[in-house]
């Protein structure tokens, strides 16, 4: 397993994350919002399906090293937040909902002995600057969530998503 996102599809990026467990953990991780917070964004899920997704964003809260956002993103310094709809839930192994571009997002979770095998799949990225910013938001908020559960101080969000936004730049653009 390569850490780096794959398109699987036309407009569609898949990661593969093996996670310490248990799996009930990783799931609170994803679905709760003061644990999720720690990785990805704050925000309610109402877990059934048609339920609400609300997610608020502020990447400065995700380390203890303070950054500041590069100039196009300069607009999410304080924070960026959106909606979305819950399309399936099977908890603690699939949750599905709308992403709020019209986007969609999977996160599966499978045992695979003492871990987890987190599957996450990002669909109807149709621009290919969307699945560049898209891959290189998932990268690094997945590598927070890698050391969250792992217990681990992350490294800066912005400092990795730069890197991470070359990366993707490079890999995305020759397909």
């Amino acid at each position: 397993m390569e850490n780096y996102g794959k398109i699987i599809a036309p407009g569609t990026i898949r990661f593969e994350r093996l996670l310490p467990g248990p799996i009930e953990r990783v799931w609170a991780y994803i679905t709760e919002s003061d644990k999720r917070e720690k990785w990805l964004a704050s925000g309610e899920m109402d877990l059934k399906v048609g339920g609400k997704v609300n997610l608020h964003f502020v990447h400065a809260n995700l380390s203890s090293y303070q950054e500041t956002p590069p100039d196009k993103y300069k607009c999410y310094e304080h924070g960026n937040s959106f909606s979305g709809t819950v399309i399936q839930c099977t908890p603690p192994y699939l949750l599905t909902f709308t992403w709020g571009d019209g986007s969609e997002v999977t996160f599966e979770l499978h045992k695979q002995e003492e871990k987890i095998l987190l599957v996450l799949t990002h669909r109807h990225l149709e621009a290919v600057e969307a699945r560049i910013s898209v891959a290189s938001g998932w990268h690094t908020h997945l590598g927070i969530l890698v050391a969250r559960l792992e217990r681990r101080e992350p490294a800066g969000f912005w400092g990795v998503h730069n890197q991470m936004e070359k990366e993707y730049t490079e890999i995305l653009t020759e397909l």
